[in-house]
């Protein structure tokens, strides 16, 4: 009996280090080819981040290099997901890979919805930024504050208002309605409301 039981331990673990044997050889040229792939998609998703940035930065100027910044990690964020989705279908798991975007898309779309005000402000934002008439020091009625602009954020505007208090303000209330005072209407305004 001590036979028999010690014969199957070493034919069961022969049979296992065949079989294991034989699934290396079988997959090494997919691990190959995903470890290629890798490489390859590393220096390209690299070299397509360097090209949208340079694109990025040739559209805005040094001061909003919030938005290129933003430009770059989405970008990037899409271009690694579509590596991933791709590297999975190379190694043979095409049906974890349809099912990992279709629910990424779902997923998105309920942080879309939940973040909707966000997305709006970083929108009116660059809307702003890029607005050659809305800049720092410039003095503006917006909704609820008149003031000067002190600064300008992907999400927030900050006023300094008439008492001398920084105000902040949503982009998207900012970029709904303002208007931009020039600097004699603005002492006239101001001397009016003192009478």
């Amino acid at each position: 009996m001590l036979q028999s039981l010690t014969s199957f331990l070493v034919e069961t673990l022969r049979e296992t280090v065949a079989e294991f044997g034989t699934a290396v050889q079988d997959a090494a040229p997919k691990v190959l080819t995903a470890v290629v792939f890798l490489a390859l998609a590393y220096v390209g998703i690299r070299a397509l981040l360097f090209v949208v940035r340079g694109v990025l930065d040739g559209l805005y100027p040094e001061e909003q290099d919030l938005v290129v910044e933003l430009g770059v990690a989405v970008a990037g964020v899409f271009l690694w997901f579509g590596a991933a989705l791709a590297l999975l279908n190379i190694v043979g798991m095409t049906e974890i890979a349809a099912s990992l975007g279709t629910a990424t898309g779902f997923i998105a779309l309920g942080v879309s919805y939940a973040l909707s005000n966000m997305i709006a402000d970083t929108v009116a934002g660059v809307y702003l930024l890029r607005d050659p008439d809305f800049n720092p020091g410039d003095r503006v009625k917006a909704d609820p504050v008149t003031g000067t602009v002190s600064s300008i954020e992907l999400r927030k505007t900050r006023f300094e208002n008439d008492e001398g208090d920084t105000v902040v303000v949503a982009n998207r209330d900012v970029e709904k309605k303002w208007t931009k005072y020039d600097a004699p209407a603005a002492e006239d305004a101001s001397a009016s409301d003192a009478t």
